[in-house]
């Protein structure tokens, strides 16, 4: 049986006070379920020191694809490390579409994660427009087969797979559970028909204008291991009650 995983992705947003009330909040109430939380790069020291010995785990939302060097502003692998991190989101939609991230440096970024011992949640997903024009599927096919060209088929062991319909982040619009569960069996027979080994194991989580109350429909879609969570993250009962449907 595969396991499921709960990231939430707190973007840009936070601060000390409001982060240590959030993580005081989550600590006791998700004990023993699978969850990760993805916090702005001047909050990874805060997360080390509060969620220790929990079982939370903590990530970041973005790396360098370089491991060290003169690159003003970025953050390596190896520094992400030194703050107790084990996932890192890469090739989220907002970095593909307002930095302009190619397929090609997202395929970069994820295997520099690798590299470096960390678990890299590889974002994909259409726009409107492509779902519209009927290429979902070619959409996702190409964002991966960057990822599977450059790194192997069986480097998606120690990754995550997060499908997210760029039309249904931050929107209020969400996949019907029947869309979201097509995309990802999609996902998941594509990945088989080069290692079922693999698929049958791949964590695929679905990010899209998540909550509480539409959490459980989707969760017990077959082919949904788990959600990449953005906005209802930030909010203790909402990010508790999304983590506990997909426990169940």
């Amino acid at each position: 049986m595969r396991k499921k995983l709960v990231a939430g992705n707190w973007k840009m947003h936070g601060s000390l006070a409001e982060n240590a009330a959030l993580l005081t909040a989550l600590k006791p109430a998700l004990a023993g379920i699978e969850a990760v939380v993805c916090v702005p790069f001047p909050y990874l020291a805060q997360a080390q020191v509060e969620l220790a010995g929990s079982s939370i785990a903590w990530g970041a939302q973005n790396l360098s694809e370089q491991a060290k060097g003169a690159f003003t502003g970025e953050v390596s692998a190896s520094m992400l490390l030194d703050f107790g991190c084990t996932y890192v989101i890469v090739g989220h939609s907002e970095r593909r579409s307002l930095y302009g991230e190619s397929d090609a440096l997202v395929a970069s970024k994820y295997m520099a994660a690798q590299a470096a011992g960390l678990t890299p949640i590889l974002c994909v997903g259409e726009s409107l427009a492509e779902r519209e024009s009927g290429v979902t599927q070619a959409v996702v096919a190409r964002q991966l087969d960057a990822v599977i060209d450059a790194a192997g088929v069986g480097s998606l062991a120690q990754a995550v797979i997060a499908y997210e319909p760029v039309w249904a982040i931050g929107t209020g619009k969400t996949a019907s559970p029947e869309q979201a569960q097509a995309v990802h069996a999609f996902i998941r027979s594509k990945i088989a028909a080069l290692d079922a080994g693999v698929a049958d194991q791949l964590v695929i989580q679905y990010g899209g204008s998540v909550k509480a109350a539409n959490a459980a429909e989707l969760m017990v879609q077959p082919d949904i291991d788990g959600g990449l969570i953005g906005g209802a993250s930030l909010v203790a009962d909402e990010f508790i009650a999304i983590c506990r449907a997909a426990a169940k």
